[in-house]
């Protein structure tokens, strides 16, 4: 049942979340606590924030608005069974690896958003890096020997402070409405803040970063996860950050298989990037079908809940 304040129309717009109304509603539901759940289930929200769902946003996914309504109505249709909710939040700062200011060509001025830098382009001098040098050129030959992505130049976005960095409000608001009903805690997990390196997967950057606390393997998290019952997973977006955070999964659970089966990608409730030459739909749609051969659950939010 959708509580009464409830409004899809509003799913994509910018608002101050009515966390207090929410969390009052939320705590006089009289539903149980979620700690005495036998069947513990959670639901992962991958970058679930403004600027990649709202259409002004700054890298604006299409199809976003739809996903999270359906998101946001999963979540409360299924709240009695839902144990915990964590979300990501895809974080950064002005120069990073991939933003326009880290690199320029030969007469000075910065690429623009979109634009792809390979390896060779940068030993020919078309692009040279305006920080650390020599890390860069690695990091773009390294990308390339993973054979997954090339560097891509993305607009501003996600930047800690800005509004586009929160998650989308009445998501927000679904959250706290979970935690009060459920007496329970959100989960919130940062990543992106290395300028070095772009960091896709919630749990682990694109090139290893060893000297920076958040350069690795977030083992912890995945052993975590591990825990539960049931994982869903949702968010924005399937061609990047939901699809690398899958990978990573897939990667790390691979000996157990059991692990792998527990993971359902809640497929309505996440979109791709939209290129203007590159079909990232497809490449993701490709993977993730082949990751179903490992036990992954490709569902859907009409579906019931296992």
């Amino acid at each position: 049942m959708l509580p009464e304040y409830y409004a899809p129309e509003q799913v994509g717009q910018l608002y101050a979340p009515r966390v207090g109304a929410v969390a009052e509603m939320g705590s006089h539901a009289g539903l149980k606590r979620a700690s005495d759940d036998q069947r513990r289930m959670i639901l992962l929200l991958v970058d679930a924030q403004i600027d990649f769902i709202h259409e002004d946003g700054a890298l604006s996914v299409p199809g976003a608005v739809a996903d999270t309504r359906r998101t946001v109505e999963w979540i409360y249709r299924n709240i009695g069974s839902l144990t915990t909710i964590a979300a990501s939040l895809d974080s950064h700062v002005p120069n990073q690896i991939f933003s326009p200011t880290w690199w320029v060509d030969a007469h000075e001025q910065h690429p623009m958003p979109y634009t792809v830098i390979r390896s060779s382009d940068v030993k020919n001098g078309l692009w040279r890096p305006v920080y650390q040098s020599a890390w860069s050129i690695e990091y773009v030959e390294k990308l390339e020997e993973q054979a997954r992505k090339e560097l891509m130049i993305w607009p501003y976005h996600t930047l800690i402070g800005t509004p586009g960095h929160s998650l989308s409000p009445s998501l927000y608001e679904a959250i706290a409405y979970h935690a009060a009903a459920r007496q329970t805690q959100p989960t919130f997990l940062s990543k992106g803040m290395i300028p070095e390196t772009e960091h896709y997967s919630i749990l682990e950057p694109e090139v290893k970063v060893p000297s920076q606390p958040m350069g690795g393997l977030n083992a912890a998290f995945l052993n975590m996860l591990a825990g539960y019952d049931v994982v869903y997973i949702a968010g924005q977006a399937k061609s990047h950050c939901v699809l690398e955070t899958v990978r990573s999964m897939i990667r790390y659970y691979q000996n157990h298989a059991e692990l792998i089966r527990k993971l359902h990608l809640l497929i309505d409730c996440m979109s791709s990037v939209a290129h203007p030459t590159i079909d990232f739909d497809a490449m993701a749609n490709e993977t993730l079908h082949r990751y179903t051969e490992y036990g992954l659950r490709l569902v859907t939010s009409a579906d019931s809940i296992v």
